[in-house]
């Protein structure tokens, strides 16, 4: 699994001029190649009476699905371009369309792939980019004697509690980074005296959006 990758949370749209032809970037977060696919058919039908819908896509951990097309446009001017933004930004599960509006005056190639990049960037400043964290969730049961302490590491190392639970002893469900899990139990093992009862639940993604941590289950 990547300790960290960066994603698509909420897909945006940018647009440029370029000797009046008009550049229309759209971006989409996608999780399949077959959300990808569909999301292109959808812009193509939007934008049907277009010279151009050009687009890119990237999907999987380790990028197994990853195309691009220039849509009649000259070889590499397009689709390529807009792949190297993808990369360049090291943007996971996502798809874009560009779709141009022919203005009637021939832009050339190194004026296409100014267009066609600088529209993709426009639309991914327009979208929310997050990055997602690998961590896991652990239950820690302890007395009440060393819930302050869990809580001080907590607090200490910014780990989000998920949930609590008081009974005649506490329950804690923590979010850890994955590579912080040893130095966590280590920490609680110290602290508590090894009183407390750690526990990993399972692996998971997180992010912080707006402030708030928002787990996700890929």
């Amino acid at each position: 699994m990547l300790e960290k990758y960066k994603t698509v949370y909420e897909g945006g749209e940018g647009e440029m001029v370029e000797k009046k032809s008009r550049f229309i970037a759209t971006v989409r977060p996608v999780s399949t190649e077959e959300e990808a696919l569909a999301f292109i058919e959808e812009m193509k039908k939007k934008y049907w009476d277009a010279r151009h819908n050009c687009y890119v896509y990237s999907v999987g951990k380790n990028r197994e699905y990853t195309r691009c097309s220039d849509d009649g446009e000259p070889s590499g001017t397009a689709g390529r371009p807009m792949l190297d933004v993808i990369l360049g930004e090291d943007i996971y599960n996502v798809a874009a369309v560009v779709t141009r509006y022919f203005g009637g005056v021939l832009l050339g190639t190194g004026g296409l792939v100014r267009a066609y990049s600088g529209s993709l960037q426009e639309g991914l400043k327009d979208s929310t980019v997050i990055e997602k964290i690998h961590g896991i969730s652990m239950e820690i049961i302890t007395d009440y004697t060393g819930i302050g302490k869990i809580q001080y590491i907590a607090g200490e190392k910014g780990l989000p509690i998920l949930s609590s639970e008081y009974t005649d002893r506490v329950t804690l469900q923590l979010l850890i980074p994955a590579d912080q899990v040893q130095a966590v139990e280590k920490a609680v093992t110290e602290g508590t005296s090894g009183r407390a009862k750690m526990k990993k639940e399972k692996d998971l993604y997180y992010a912080v959006i707006d402030g708030e941590v928002k787990v996700f289950d890929d």
